[in-house]
């Protein structure tokens, strides 16, 4: 098999690219008037999702890169305490840190040194290419989620 395609199938599933929309795509133009407000029958606002993703991915990258990494307690860790930001400039850096974090998602996936089927050390049977599979499925449904939101405003 050649490796370097399913790297860079990697890299197309974490960009979004082929039946995803991309998370700039999502996030461009965001109004962020309505980041925080209730949608009808959506249990979370776009500022909870977006805080969401963003704490999901940095822990499973940080996960996959450090066993000194701790995760935070499930589920309530992985979600924002407030349904709003402070002020814009939280939405801002929330979606500014969810894409750096992305952009070390897809270094993992295209650096040949990385073996994206070993076991990952200091976890229980996971691999590189798990973990990237994980966020990538994970960021796509959320996605949805963000869309459906915008859409609905």
């Amino acid at each position: 098999m050649d490796e370097k395609i399913l790297r860079d199938h990697l890299v197309n599933l974490l960009n979004g690219h082929d039946t995803h929309i991309t998370f700039d795509k999502a996030t461009e133009d965001y109004p962020f008037a309505i980041v925080g407000l209730e949608s009808p029958g959506m249990p979370y606002t776009a500022w909870q999702i977006m805080e969401h993703m963003r704490i999901a991915q940095w822990d499973v990258l940080n996960f996959a890169i450090s066993a000194e990494h701790i995760s935070p307690d499930f589920p309530d860790g992985y979600w924002p305490e407030k349904a709003t930001p402070n002020q814009e400039q939280d939405w801002i850096n929330s979606v500014d840190i969810f894409k750096t974090e992305l952009e070390e998602m897809k270094n993992l996936a295209r650096n040949p040194e990385v073996d994206l089927f070993a076991p990952i050390l200091h976890g229980n049977g996971q691999t590189i290419l798990r973990e990237i599979n994980v966020v990538a499925d994970h960021n796509s449904y959320h996605l949805g989620q963000l869309m459906l939101i915008k859409k609905m405003f």
